[in-house]
């Protein structure tokens, strides 16, 4: 008797790019592809915690909605803790998109990785509240605060495990479907020297993102330190979330690499910045086409039979 394998999403981080994910998971359902558990770094832990829930169809329709103003608007500011967002507002409104407030309830086995703030150990959250656990996983060190998770500060998973095929693993499955945010970005290797322009239309990309939430948050009442000294200075923003998505990239590289999912899926959403989440219907979109640019490995994927 043979019978079919067991399949994990592992869904990256990316930030508002991440959005893609509910494109590549429609897509991937389809075409008869159910992934019996999820994994999610980041973004890629508070899509896969809808899914996990079987509240996918009311995130899509909520991020679908969301202009910048909502965006700007969820930015609950401080300037006292370890981070300029506490993140409340936002992790609220998606509490109501998860339906659920245990992982043990979600409809899927699900995980989320963080990173120990105080010793650099990858955490992965299995249990327990699903918001927090989707918050910490996201917690961006510098923009969002921390969240204090059984006597220790955790902040975004990206800083050590970008996409998540290890957890995917060592939670029994066979099969790993990746997704990954930053496959497309051409990076330098380690020895290599480089190439002058070949950011520049991710550099703009996100600095005019950026620039652009900044400028609509000083007309809600920012202080300057916010936004930056001048209009060719980055903003804080764009110095924490750009320099951790460099790194991010990186470490994406080696990760996968060396735990090499057996379906690997890259949306080309080069031209989305980082906190683009007003874009979700092109995020989207930018996922469908990349499982249609895998439909002939399909077929091989799905031969993966497990005796």
């Amino acid at each position: 008797m043979k019978r079919r394998p067991t399949i994990a999403l592992a869904l990256g981080g990316g930030a508002a790019r991440g959005w893609s994910h509910i494109g590549v998971i429609n897509a991937l359902r389809e075409r008869g592809i159910e992934a019996d558990m999820v994994c999610g770094t980041s973004i890629g832990a508070l899509v896969g915690a809808a899914h996990a829930a079987g509240q996918l169809p009311h995130l899509e329709k909520w991020v679908r909605e969301l202009k910048w103003q909502d965006v700007v608007g969820f930015l609950d500011l401080t300037l006292t803790k370890g981070g300029v967002i506490q993140g409340k507002k936002v992790f609220e409104q998606l509490r109501q998109h998860y339906q659920v407030d245990c992982i043990e309830e979600l409809q899927l086995p699900f995980g989320a990785v963080a990173t120990n703030l105080n010793n650099g150990l990858e955490v992965w959250l299995r249990e327990g509240s699903v918001v927090e656990a989707v918050r910490a996983s996201a917690s961006l060190p510098g923009l969002f605060t921390p969240v204090y998770h059984n006597g220790h500060w955790l902040v975004d998973g990206g800083l050590v495990n970008p996409v998540p095929v290890s957890l995917c693993r060592a939670m029994g499955a066979e099969l790993v479907i990746a997704v990954d945010l930053f496959a497309q970005r051409s990076i330098p290797a380690e020895n290599e020297p480089a190439v002058e322009n070949e950011s520049v239309i991710e550099e703009e990309s996100w600095f005019a993102s950026a620039r652009e939430i900044t400028a609509r948050m000083w007309e809600t009442g920012v202080k300057q330190k916010l936004i930056g000294g001048n209009g060719a200075e980055p903003s804080i923003f764009e110095v924490v979330s750009g320099s951790i998505h460099i790194m991010q990239m990186r470490i994406s590289r080696s990760r996968l690499a060396g735990e090499p999912p057996n379906l690997l899926i890259t949306p080309v959403v080069e031209d989305i910045g980082l906190m683009d989440f007003h874009r979700a219907a092109e995020a989207i979109d930018a996922g469908v086409r990349a499982v249609q640019r895998v439909d002939a490995q399909l077929p091989l994927f799905l031969r993966g039979v497990v005796s």
